[in-house]
């Protein structure tokens, strides 16, 4: 799988001055469409999502795009995925810290692609692990997380680990740097420029991990 990361730029840019990357996958900060107001979008004033649809499909591609989505007032941080000219989806952020001007979504997304299942992680949804255990639980391949500005080497950091902990490779394209993280623990990439390319290794690895715990006891029970 080649990923090709925009960290700087909108889609128009990227038309202009880097199409045909010959990559399987681009992704794109949440500058790239900014704010997606659905009911403009539902009356055919703005085309933003179709914008991304349709790069999906001249490139022969599947697209992932940040954006802030807004449903009658209600804000929301989000990422649109779009494969070969159609919209497979959006997915909303699920946790709201401290009540912040955006609201939390429902429901975390695995999308079934031509080039694997691709789980999508949502800015601050990666300071919560249970997200990547789900994707991991559910048999995503590869966890793309689109982020905002990032905070030092706090959410490598948290990239890191729970790539480790949970068997899933994480990219990460943020504002101005793309970084990768495989099933070790490792920084496997990382670049300033944009685009930038990665190609990650496709790995699958289980392994049987075994526990002893109190209680769960399985006594024959008579009279029933």
């Amino acid at each position: 799988m080649r990923i090709c990361f925009v960290s700087d730029g909108d889609l128009n840019d990227y038309e202009e001055k880097h199409a045909g990357a010959n990559a399987d996958v681009v992704c794109f900060t949440f500058r790239a469409l900014g704010r997606v107001s659905y009911e403009r979008e539902l009356r055919g004033e703005t085309s933003l999502f179709e914008d991304a649809a349709l790069l999906s499909k001249a490139e022969q591609n599947v697209v992932v795009c940040g954006c802030y989505t807004d449903a009658r007032g209600i804000r929301r941080k989000s990422v649109v995925v779009a494969e070969r000219g159609r919209i497979l989806g959006v997915s909303d952020m699920v946790n709201c810290i401290d009540g912040e001007e955006y609201r939390c979504g429902a429901g975390i997304k695995i999308y079934e692609t031509k080039v694997g299942k691709i789980g999508v992680v949502v800015a601050e949804d990666l300071y919560f692990p249970q997200v990547l255990q789900t994707l991991s639980l559910c048999g995503a391949e590869l966890a793309i997380c689109i982020f905002e500005e990032l905070n030092e080497t706090l959410e490598q950091t948290l990239m890191r680990a729970e790539a480790f902990f949970y068997g899933l490779p994480v990219c990460m394209c943020a504002y101005g740097y793309a970084q990768a993280a495989d099933v070790s623990g490792r920084i496997c990439f990382a670049s300033p420029e944009s685009p930038c390319i990665y190609e990650p290794e496709q790995t699958k690895e289980f392994h049987l991990v075994e526990t002893r715990q109190r209680g769960f006891s399985r006594r024959k029970k008579n009279n029933y």
